[in-house]
């Protein structure tokens, strides 16, 4: 299996769209093509998985053990041809001003993958070769192979500016694009517009892979991903994988036989709401509840009028329930089936905008209220800016179904809304005996922090809150998740 790396010396210079692109590009040539994205990530996947016809993976060195990381990466990546990882912000940036922890060069790294580096020389001509030179040299363990020059006014820019990072690194330019190459993806405030909102988009990425196919050099790029350690040759899952140097211990999850596995799958079902208004999940997180011994069926919190058949467990991801608040408040049906879930006992989990959506209510950024399921107390109220956003260190002051009390996991925060209750006090001052409910979370930015603050809502079967859990940190997460719904059904 070839592996190439796409970074940038910042967001917003075009990585995604010039990845969606190099992905369709390869997979029109023939090639098996395993997408990857770097970080915490929901939005940017959804388009790589329609060029690549198969979904992409996160890979989050932070969130996840590292080594973790590299095996879920691998048994994702070793049937196909090539692997193309998409990096998260510039490519030194990660959870730390100091280190490379959580970053795309620590990703890059420890996957020995050649970096193809995005320059945005919009506004520059020699300077790209300065700019060039100093990210080369800025960390020399990373394998910077190529550079790609993003949104150049002319065929005679891109020549100079070419000219000009060559001369300073001695490393090939193995493409480029215009500035009117029609490439734009609209955004909003979470980032990127979900591919569920635009409709169909194969012109789209057809248009991505021809100007890719027009505008690089597609053979060097596939030599850099030969001649330059680009290679990794995994053996089968489950065995111990080698990637270039690093030896890997397969995932561990937790001992059942084939027959208790093969009994749970035939019981065990976890509705995961996926729709437009809710497409913010992991791959992975889905993949280890089905290794656990669930069955995830998807239903839509807009569309359907139920819960599906047999349903023993709940599963709300975060998305844009603020964007279609007035759908999702319209389909009463399903709102009372939720809530007969919940007061049957059926474990429910809910992060970001799933959070949201089991609240009382949802205020959009037009001051309209629009009802909502009513599970969690309170209101939450879309605000016009960020309200908080990065890595969390992730407790359960009081223990739930799927942490106990004193584990600690990993997970982050993205969101433009604010939880408003009438027991809300100043969170200096709050205490868990002093509350009226229990929070899911005691969370706190890194370690050795003092203080921290509590998070969301738990109640028994329901846990609640604004962030999103990675399971692969914990493996026993999803294990837990899927126990509580078999004791919930031997329970019936």
């Amino acid at each position: 299996m070839l592996q190439i790396l796409v970074a940038g010396v910042s967001s917003g210079v075009g990585k995604t769209t010039i990845t969606l692109g190099l992905i369709a590009a390869l997979r029109r040539r023939g090639l098996r093509v395993q997408p990857f994205k770097a970080g915490p990530d929901y939005i940017d996947p959804t388009y790589h998985t329609l060029a690549a016809g198969q979904p992409c993976r996160n890979i989050d060195t932070w969130m996840v053990p590292p080594n973790r990381a590299l095996e879920f990466y691998a048994r994702a990546a070793q049937t196909v041809d090539v692997a193309v990882i998409e990096g998260v912000m510039g490519v030194f940036d990660g959870f730390s001003y100091t280190d490379e922890e959580g970053s795309t060069a620590q990703i890059a790294k420890l996957l020995n993958a050649p970096v193809l580096l995005v320059l945005d020389v919009g506004k520059m001509a020699r300077s790209a070769g300065a700019l060039a030179l100093g990210y080369t040299h800025f960390d020399l363990d990373l394998k910077i192979a190529g550079f790609i020059l993003n949104r150049c006014g002319s065929e005679s820019h891109y020549r100079g500016a070419k000219l000009a990072v060559e001369q300073a690194t001695a490393l090939p330019v193995v493409g480029w694009l215009p500035k009117n190459a029609d490439l734009h993806i609209p955004e909003r405030h979470l980032g990127l517009v979900p591919t569920d909102e635009r409709g169909e988009l194969t012109s789209f990425i057809t248009h991505a892979a021809e100007l890719v196919e027009q505008y690089f050099d597609l053979e060097q790029i596939l030599a850099i991903a030969r001649a330059e350690g680009g290679r990794s040759s995994p053996s089968p899952y489950p065995g111990q994988v080698e990637i270039q140097n690093h030896s890997v211990e397969p995932v561990k999850i937790p001992e059942q036989t084939e027959s208790q596995i093969s009994n749970l799958k035939s019981q065990i079902i976890i509705a995961v709401a996926r729709d437009a208004a809710f497409s913010f999940y992991y791959e992975d997180n889905l993949h280890l509840l089905r290794e656990a011994g669930a069955e995830v069926v998807f239903f839509s919190p807009q569309q359907d009028s139920d819960l599906p058949t047999g349903t023993t467990g709940l599963y709300f991801g975060g998305g844009f329930p603020e964007i279609y608040a007035r759908q999702l408040a319209a389909n009463q049906p399903l709102l009372t089936a939720l809530r007969r879930a919940h007061a049957a006992g059926i474990p429910i989990y809910a992060e970001c905008g799933g959070f949201m959506y089991l609240t009382e209510a949802i205020i959009d950024l037009e001051d309209q209220l629009h009802p909502m399921v009513g599970l969690v107390p309170g209101i939450t109220r879309m605000q016009p800016r960020l309200v908080s956003l990065g890595y969390r260190l992730v407790e359960s002051p009081t223990g739930n179904f799927l942490l106990p009390q004193g584990i600690t996991t990993r997970g982050h925060e993205f969101h433009w809304s604010t939880w408003e209750t009438a027991s809300n006090v100043e969170r200096s001052t709050l205490n868990v005996q002093r509350l009226v409910f229990s929070p899911a979370w005691y969370i706190r930015f890194r370690e050795g922090d003092g203080e921290g603050r509590f998070n969301g809502y738990a109640n028994n079967n329901l846990i609640a809150s604004y962030v999103h859990l990675h399971f692969a940190h914990n493996l026993q997460l999803a294990h837990n998740f899927v126990q509580a719904c078999r004791q919930w059904l031997e329970a019936r």
